[in-house]
């Protein structure tokens, strides 16, 4: 993340327009998912590692003496990697990755060579970029650097740089006549990719990091994105150049993109970078390095839409991991525990930003703990919620070996229990249980797992079930028998099944199924298929009895279906279940799976 000399960072407001923090990458000889079997290909895993960025923003007391921003040194940056290394190296911990700043002074002013590429300032990197990179080689790890989008506007000297090995080419040729500018801050000129000139500056820009021994580069302000939207701020031709230029350097380079990226655009993230930012700026620019309103919390409802695009070549990057020094993070120990969990069962990238040389004991532990750490890095898909995104959820995914990784939370600001039931999983009766945080094997639980959360707690485990398959009952939404009101309608829908959903759910909208039979009173966990774009609410209820607001987690776009499971209590023989909008904008439904016998 980065401000420009001519604008304020701001804390976090608003999702923040103008705060911005990437993590950097690097790239392929072609599009990343071209390369997700080979092992030396980057982003075959997500990456672990260290970023500069969270101390640099922070206004934690010494952090910054010399100004906003000043952390960035490198000695700061040595001294972090020394760190990594003898901590953190040996459980998977690599990259060391500097962040905004490394061209520029304290008064944010920068350093330009004479073919208009960012150069280090001497200052804050007397030895230079290389000789940092190398240091890093040293300890056995990988170096990771950090640039904006575009033609940053000080580098632009009245349109006459020259352009490294492009005879004839300036700084006038690789941009647009009106001087469009581009990225989350506006501090760059667009890049015109219909000049054969401007691949050329993406190259030798690539060429100088390659040069250096960078093995990752975060490209920041990336858009549609980073709170930008239109002409000026599609940035797919800059990163497909990127690319391109990194592929002809020969150096493997880790191409991860920035920030809250825009997740209509997944497909071209996938293509042309190992990794995209989707959400904004984990830091809370306050006295701490985060807090949980600031936006550890907000990545519970923004990462689900994301789930199904991480693989092999390519990763959700949910930001910063800082959860190794208490006082320093800002955050309570269940925070701290609930802030690890969900990196590493949505496969983020896990990378701290904290002071390496300060973690505390309960901060080391969790940035260490192999089985945990295991779940972000080895073969178990991404999890995503089984449940509603209401303040007590449950996050599942089946694991090859026909385990699942489950995760409770409780994000309300109370002590609560939480219960994951095995039918959300798809079986019933016995599982055996492994608590993974405390390495523990909890023995066999039968058809669910209930544990006491304090607030923002967690618990993550292993289930391998040792009971049947679920058996359910399957109701279609557009089912002519059911009961639409309000704007509700039946559309088509290539991914539901039947090829139809029930949509237009919304200021009053209703869908009531109809003829729902079960065979003995009691709670159903009835799986709902669904698709929404973003998170939705809707009111639940079964025959004209009360509703339940349930939140549905996004499915991403509106032409994927996911589910979750819902408690509905059902009496004996037939029973409608509806879902109503009521004053709000409801998900589509595609069908209803009901449980042949209810919750036991």
């Amino acid at each position: 993340m980065w401000s420009p000399s001519y604008s304020v960072l701001p804390a976090h407001g608003l999702r923040a327009a103008v705060v911005l923090a990437l993590t950097a990458g690097m790239t392929t000889l072609a599009p990343a998912a071209a390369h997700a079997d080979a092992p030396s290909a980057p982003a075959a895993k997500p990456y672990m590692g260290w970023s500069s960025w969270s101390m640099q923003s922070s206004k934690y007391p010494g952090l910054n003496p010399d100004g906003d921003y000043s952390y960035l040194t490198e000695a700061n940056v040595l001294k972090q990697t020394d760190a990594l290394a003898a901590k953190l190296k040996k459980y998977g911990y690599t990259y060391v990755n500097i962040d905004a700043g490394w061209w520029r002074d304290n008064t944010w002013k920068p350093e330009f060579d004479a073919y208009a590429r960012q150069k280090p300032d001497p200052a804050r990197f007397p030895h230079g970029m290389k000789s940092v990179a190398d240091h890093i080689h040293a300890k056995g790890l990988k170096a990771g650097i950090y640039l904006p989008v575009g033609l940053e506007k000080e580098a632009y000297g009245d349109g006459r740089v020259p352009i490294w090995h492009a005879d004839g080419c300036t700084t006038a040729d690789i941009v647009y006549g009106d001087l469009r500018t581009t990225n989350g801050w506006d501090s760059a000129y667009k890049l015109d990719f219909s000049e054969p000139c401007t691949q050329k500056y993406v190259d030798s820009q690539a060429r100088s990091l390659a040069d250096w021994g960078y093995d990752f580069l975060k490209l920041d302000g990336v858009g549609p994105g980073s709170f930008k939207s239109g002409d000026n701020y599609d940035n797919v031709a800059d990163v497909a150049a990127w690319q391109k230029a990194i592929a002809a350097t020969g150096r493997p380079i880790h191409l991860e993109i920035s920030w809250s990226l825009d997740i209509g655009h997944a497909a071209d993230w996938k293509k042309y970078s190992n990794g995209w930012r989707v959400d904004t700026d984990v830091e809370c620019y306050c006295n701490t390095l985060v807090s949980w309103e600031n936006s550890v919390d907000d990545r519970f409802d923004d990462t689900p839409g994301w789930t199904k695009h991480a693989g092999p070549g390519g990763w959700n990057d949910l930001d910063s991991l800082d959860v190794g020094h208490g006082a320093m993070d800002g955050l309570t120990k269940a925070e701290r525990q609930t802030y690890a969990t969900l990196w590493a069962i949505a496969k983020s990238p896990l990378y701290t930003g904290d002071d390496l040389t300060k973690l505390d004991g309960y901060g080391l532990s969790l940035l260490t703990n192999k089985e945990v750490i295991a779940v972000d890095q080895g073969d178990t898909p991404p999890a995503r919620p089984v449940t509603p995104s209401d303040p007590q959820q449950v996050w599942a995914a089946k694991n090859p070996d026909g385990s699942y990784t489950v995760a409770l939370f409780n994000l309300a600001d109370a002590p609560s229990a939480v219960t994951a039931d095995f039918s959300t999983l798809g079986f019933t009766g016995k599982a055996a249980v492994r608590d993974l945080w405390n390495h523990e094997n909890l023995g066999s639980a039968t058809n669910r797992i209930t544990e006491a959360l304090p607030a923002h707690g967690s618990r993550l485990f292993t289930v391998t079930p040792r009971g049947s398959a679920l058996r359910t009952t399957g109701y279609e939404a557009e089912s002519a028998g059911n009961t639409l009101s309000g704007n509700a309608s039946v559309a088509d829908c290539s991914a539901c099944s039947g090829g139809k959903k029930v949509g237009n759910l919304y200021l009053g909208g209703e869908l009531r199924i109809d003829d729902v039979v079960v065979a003995e009173a009691g709670t159903y966990l009835v799986r709902v298929a669904y698709v929404s774009g973003d998170a939705r609410s809707v009111d639940v209820s079964a025959n004209s009895g009360g509703s339940t607001s349930h939140k549905f987690p996004s499915t991403g776009d509106w032409g994927s279906v996911e589910t979750v499971s819902v408690p509905v209590t059902l009496r004996a023989g037939t029973n409608s279940i509806t879902f109503d909008s009521g004053s709000g904008y409801a998900p589509d439904i595609d069908r209803i799976d009901v449980p042949t016998a209810p919750r036991r």
